[in-house]
């Protein structure tokens, strides 16, 4: 990446160590991710090996720990910690399963158990047969997928007590320790993110996608888990507490302990408790932080994880560490999932980011209103929501209150200015719809540029299911730049930024005319603005309604093939 005078520099303590970040250096970050400065493109970044070895071992063996594949069984040694040990499999002398050893076979208590397998494959396994595994059901900026996924089993699922690496290409977990004593029913998920392969694609904006992602992935693990468990969710859990739940050690000491492996930031954790059993106020993370760090379990080292990170690297992993600490309340605040009535396995499973040609026609204000108040309802301590419609009615809407339907923000066509602010994706001139998460003001606390980002990935994964399971199509839109909304509309600028968006379109009908493509429309001069207003006004008949674009800028000409932003 080029350097400029307006990035910060990023202090180091050694080779990849993190420390912590001063807030100017936040606030910097913030408005370069924000600003029209390009990243400098890269070729594509391949997925390295998942670098978690040992068993491969699949997420719907039995609870008790013995299977036809072999298990995994804790064992109590007399004087030191558990440990674990790997059976063989059948008895090549015998035929069957080796007997379980009433001494060393963990007990499994009566009543439904969580199949891990059925949540993990419709939230983060790639499809047996994609390509590069990249089309999975949780969305990812550039189909990168960041996010990694540590399981921390007790009793009561599909797998045995103890602690897993979860590898989504293969839908199989990796034995990295032993549960401790005494950890309730149930699994919790930490989910940290690899930042490399992000970093070299978006550069000084792949930091904010990576929360998103993250986001996005919660959502997903949350309602795939929400229909046969009870599930609770963390979005500011302490990210160094997490990172020893998990087995992990913290960002600034990774190198020291695992030297030439990547380092992975935990953001947030899912908890899956078997239905009818107790939740407890607090999820069990002190328990399995009390746990040693599982040297012998550390990641494979790889050509290519950096022991020296380029610097655009060495600060999204800065910023990261610095946002996810949280030392004052380390377990964090728990939310119960959202459950949409309506979002089914087929859903789920189904759900993908439908190519810009799909997405020209605008779906009813009615379905518009659902997934709005979805979005909206999912975490009151988010950002705002609001969203654009095109058509023969075009507005911004917001969610009406204390009432379901819609009301009128602004009236026009704003999708063209939305175009200009995601890195200019042309196609988004003639979505359908666009559902728009904005908050996060210039100078936000960390804790608010966190909750922000993680909380719109969050809600947007949640009305991407909704949308899908009510028969629309839809594509996340990451990457904003000058989006600043509440400047368009008249209010005080640098209070309403866009953080995340989210395309819809209606299937077309048989007679609805094809939508005109914002890349092949003529440019709009750029001198008009939303126009705030009460009420939703009627157009009249004979004229078409005049895009918007922002005060500032023109409409951004269509990107080259192949150097748009992907979303």
């Amino acid at each position: 990446m080029p350097e400029t005078p307006a990035r910060a520099a990023a202090p180091t303590d050694g080779a990849g160590a993190v420390s912590p970040a001063a807030p100017d250096l936040l606030r910097t970050a913030l408005a370069d991710a924000r600003s029209p400065r390009v990243p400098e493109l890269s070729p594509y970044v391949p997925e390295r090996p998942f670098p978690w070895s040992g068993p491969a071992l699949p997420l719907s063996g039995s609870g008790s720990g013995t299977g036809a594949e072999g298990g995994v069984r804790s064992r109590a040694v007399v004087g030191a910690v558990s440990e674990l040990e790997f059976e063989a499999g059948p008895d090549p002398k015998r035929g069957t399963d080796p007997a379980p050893d009433p001494a060393t076979t963990s007990i499994s208590r009566p009543g439904p158990a969580i199949d891990l397998d059925r949540v993990l494959r419709l939230s983060l396994a790639a499809p047996a047969g994609t390509p590069g595994g990249r089309l999975r059901p949780v969305p990812s900026a550039g189909a990168l997928h960041p996010v990694r996924a540590h399981l921390l089993i007790g009793q009561g699922c599909s797998m045995p007590p103890g602690r897993y690496a979860y590898d989504p290409r293969t839908h199989r977990a990796h034995p990295r320790g032993p549960a401790p004593d005494g950890v309730p029913p149930g699994a919790l998920v930490v989910l940290a993110v690899a930042a490399s392969r992000t970093v070299a694609h978006y550069g000084h904006r792949a930091w904010p996608l990576l929360l998103l992602d993250t986001g996005h992935a919660a959502a997903a693990l949350a309602l795939a888990g929400a229909t046969t468990a009870d599930v609770l969710v963390s979005l500011d859990a302490d990210g160094s507490f997490l990172s020893t739940a998990a087995g992990l050690p913290d960002a600034p000491d990774w190198q020291d302990a695992w030297p030439g492996t990547e380092p992975e930031l935990p953001l947030a954790a899912v908890r899956l408790t078997p239905p009818g059993r107790p939740v407890d106020a607090a999820p069990p993370l002190s328990a399995w932080a009390a746990l040693p760090l599982p040297l012998a379990s550390a990641p494979t080292p790889q050509p290519g994880a950096d022991t020296t990170p380029p610097r655009e690297l060495a600060v999204a992993r800065h910023l990261l560490h610095d946002l996810a600490g949280a030392p004052g309340r380390p377990d964090g605040t728990w939310h119960p999932a959202p459950c949409p009535g309506q979002v089914t396995d087929e859903a789920l499973e189904s759900r993908r980011s439908a190519p810009p040609e799909d997405l020209n026609h605008p779906p009813g204000k009615d379905l518009l209103a659902r997934i709005l108040a979805t979005a909206q309802g999912v975490r009151p301590d988010g950002p705002a929501w609001t969203v654009a419609v095109g058509g023969a009615d075009p507005a911004l809407y917001a969610a009406g209150p204390g009432k379901r339907g819609l009301d009128v923000r602004a009236e026009g066509d704003a999708r063209t200015t939305l175009a200009h602010w995601a890195a200019g994706q042309q196609w988004i001139g003639a979505a359908g719809a666009v559902l728009l998460a904005h908050g996060c003001p210039e100078g936000a606390a960390r804790a608010t540029v966190r909750s922000s980002h993680l909380v719109a990935g969050y809600a947007a994964g949640v009305a991407q299911a909704l949308a899908t399971a009510l028969g629309l199509r839809s594509r996340p839109i990451g990457s904003w730049q000058q989006a600043d909304l509440g400047a368009a509309l008249g209010d005080t600028p640098g209070r309403e930024w866009i953080v995340h968006g989210l395309a819809l379109g209606a299937l077309p009908t048989p007679t609805a005319a094809p939508a005109k493509t914002a890349a092949t429309s003529a440019p709009t001069p750029a001198t008009s603005r939303l126009t705030p207003t009460a009420a939703p006004a009627t157009p009249p008949a004979a004229s078409a309604p005049t895009p918007v674009t922002p005060p500032t800028a023109s409409a951004a000409p269509a990107a080259p093939p192949g150097e748009e932003e992907r979303p």
